[in-house]
């Protein structure tokens, strides 16, 4: 019933673009806090960007920041990740989470914090 499904996963190459999207379904649409995450196979679970969802205030891992950018569609409950200048350590799968446990709207990059997962669509940076 309540759903996040990624999309726009592929092969570029560096220096490449990628538009990543998250469509939220049910109650999910008005989490307070949407953020991207990565895993690269032997690698920490690592969180890319955030954006709250009300306040519009977007957070970003410093090895992303002036490279990705996170935006919202409200009309279609759905999340964006644009990702430019796209580097060979960008290769990941990337996941989309949803609904922060947080008291203050902190810890966004704690991925133990988020409710609600997507599948996951793999990006292959050569």
């Amino acid at each position: 019933q309540v759903q996040l499904v990624e999309s726009g996963g592929g092969s570029v190459q560096a220096g490449g673009s990628l538009t990543l999207s998250c469509a939220a379904s049910g109650y999910i649409a008005s989490s307070n806090c949407m953020a991207w995450f990565r895993q690269a196979p032997g690698k920490e679970r690592e969180g890319v960007a955030a954006i709250f969802i009300h306040g519009g205030s977007t957070h970003y891992a410093d090895s992303v920041k002036g490279r990705f950018t996170i935006s919202q569609d409200n009309a279609k409950n759905t999340v964006y990740l644009q990702m430019n200048s796209l580097k060979s350590e960008d290769t990941a799968m990337y996941y989309c989470a949803a609904d922060l446990r947080s008291r203050y709207g902190g810890g966004w990059w704690e991925g133990h914090l988020y409710n609600y997962w997507g599948q996951g669509t793999q990006v292959t940076v050569s």
